[in-house]
């Protein structure tokens, strides 16, 4: 063999140790770094509830229907939900925890952030399981808390993991703004509710093929139109039953808003009542009363042309939004029909209301 020959043998030889050297190195990131490239959640498989008591001992669990997930390459775990898709297995029921207690119309999404360090399961492929204390943060209802939880890990396969919660997730509704959703949800239904919640969840994630398929994924699920509108109910027309006790709810609200002293609705009305338009129009053989009231301040006279203005005004709103002149008609009674005694700021404030009521055409 000439000399030129071995030379290049020996360069070949080089070449190829370092190449190996470089795939081994790889490898050995990705054995460390057990998020790589980034993992997409299969919403097929994965459950959140969330479990509340009633009257003391009765204990019911809901569900949402509709959420993404990601965990990026430096276990960021990123999880929003569509309030929207809450399910109580009852349809008026899952109207009141949308429209009383989260209030979707004004906050569609809760979201949760969780940092898990790659290091602290760099030998989840050996053990298959670990259980820790990880720190979180719940954005909520326009609520942001940071909290700390217990996680279990479980790698199922190579390309399939399960975060779950090892023990159930205490929330205080006073946390997140909601004592006030929790007392109208009292009062439409009749119960008391304890002002905590326990939460839990099995999240199942599906490693992405490459950095870029994980790239593309996010954004195509975060783009989703069904975290827009995610509510578990029929498609079409309510039937008469189920549109009453919506425009029942509507009425619960508390979220309509005039000028101090007017009739001029205030643009943070504007989510509420385009949901109460949909609602409506999927209600063809009902007509929606639109009632004004007012509290016991000024003279009745003047309660009732406000009142009437008041109702007025959210009729026009209604029908340049879609529904139909014939639908809805309003009415004032002033301050007649006082829902609290007139004798504080906030139970005047309760009594300058708008309702609503579904009448047979």
């Amino acid at each position: 063999m000439t000399n030129s020959s071995k030379g290049a043998l020996t360069l070949r030889s080089a070449l190829a140790a370092a190449a190996l050297a470089v795939t081994s190195c790889a490898a050995v990131a990705q054995d460390n770094n057990a998020f790589e490239p980034g993992w997409v959640l299969s919403s097929d498989t994965s459950v959140l509830r969330f479990q509340s008591v009633k009257n003391e001992t009765k204990v019911e669990s809901s569900s949402f229907g509709s959420y993404t997930g990601f965990i990026d390459d430096t276990g960021l775990a990123t999880i929003k939900v569509a309030l929207d898709s809450v399910d109580t297995n009852v349809d008026l029921r899952n109207v009141r925890m949308r429209f009383l207690m989260f209030e979707t119309f004004k906050f569609p999404e809760a979201t949760i952030t969780m940092q898990i360090a790659p290091e602290t399961i760099a030998d989840l492929e050996d053990v298959r399981r670990k259980v820790m204390d990880v720190s979180y943060t719940i954005d909520l209802h326009g609520v942001s808390v940071e909290k700390e939880a217990e996680i279990a890990v479980t790698l199922l396969d190579n390309d399939k993991v399960s975060v779950t919660s090892a023990t159930p997730i205490s929330l205080a509704l006073e946390d997140f703004d909601l004592m006030d959703g929790r007392e109208k949800l009292q009062n439409a239904a009749k119960v008391a509710i304890i002002p905590s919640a326990t939460v839990t969840f099995d999240f199942t994630f599906d490693r992405a093929t490459s950095p870029e398929a994980f790239k593309i994924a996010r954004a195509e699920k975060e783009g989703d139109a069904l975290l827009q509108n995610a509510a578990l109910e029929q498609d079409g027309d309510f039937t008469v039953d189920a549109c009453k006790g919506r425009f029942e709810i509507m009425s619960r609200t508390d979220s309509i808003y005039f000028a101090s002293g007017g009739s001029r609705l205030e643009d943070r009305s504007a989510p509420l009542l385009d949901s109460i338009s949909e609602i409506a129009q999927r209600c063809p053989n009902l007509v929606v009363q639109i009632i004004g009231h007012t509290d016991s301040d000024g003279s009745e006279a003047n309660n009732q042309r406000l009142s009437e203005a008041r109702a007025q005004s959210v009729r026009e709103y209604l029908q340049s939004t879609g529904v139909s002149p014939t639908s809805v008609m309003s009415v004032g009674v002033g301050e007649t029909q006082p829902a609290f005694p007139n004798d504080t700021p906030e139970n005047k404030r309760k009594n300058r209301r708008i309702e609503f009521k579904a009448l047979s055409s």
